[in-house]
């Protein structure tokens, strides 16, 4: 018998018994309020959550804190005369001096204050990126608990393109101090909308 030979047989021989892969349905079960929990996390990151009743209550939430930004972008009807869609077809170039962005979100994440979002909400990737305030409207009911429960929901979901957000963006590099909107939005706004 060849050496190899031997080597296979002793491998064969020594190999571990066979064990059941681990249970994993005890993840993702939780005994929190989702909404409150989601609203207490996306603040401790930076972001804030505001319910609202309508897109009316976020006209005029826009119109207060944002009206005297140079430039304002949505993807959603009913806010589009706060925006030049035609920025919808441009390149990435020229969003640039994007102030405020506004778009739809998929769903949100309780435990990590994350969003979904793809390509079809935003219909730019660098949109939510490149402005330096942004928001998002979800439906309460939308809010799930863990990121378990997020990759069921997108397991069987078909996307070119898809990313969690989760509150400004920051960073601790510089000289251990946090910094919002270091390479992007400076701000984050959530809209909590009753369905």
């Amino acid at each position: 018998m060849s050496s190899r030979l031997k080597i296979l047989e002793a491998i064969k021989k020594n190999q571990p018994d066979f064990i059941q892969l681990p249970e994993f349905s005890h993840l993702g079960k939780t005994n929190f309020d989702s909404l409150e929990k989601y609203k207490s996390v996306l603040d401790s990151i930076g972001g804030q959550a505001i319910e609202v009743a309508n897109y009316q209550d976020i006209r005029i939430f826009i119109q207060k804190e944002f009206s005297s930004k140079n430039r304002i972008i949505t993807t959603i009807n009913e806010l589009e005369d706060l925006s030049n869609n035609s920025w919808i077809n441009s390149n990435s170039h020229d969003l640039q001096n994007v102030d405020f962005a506004v778009f739809k979100a998929h769903f949100g994440i309780a435990e990590n204050g994350a969003l979904w979002i793809t390509e079809d909400l935003v219909m730019n990737r660098v949109a939510p990126f490149i402005t330096q305030y942004l928001a998002f409207v979800i439906n309460i009911k939308d809010i799930v608990a863990t990121m378990h429960e997020a990759y069921d929901r997108i397991s069987d979901s078909n996307y070119d393109y898809g990313v969690f957000i989760a509150g400004p963006s920051k960073t601790a590099d510089i000289e251990q101090s946090l910094v919002l909107g270091a390479h992007g939005a400076r701000g984050l706004t959530v809209f909590l909308m009753e369905s």
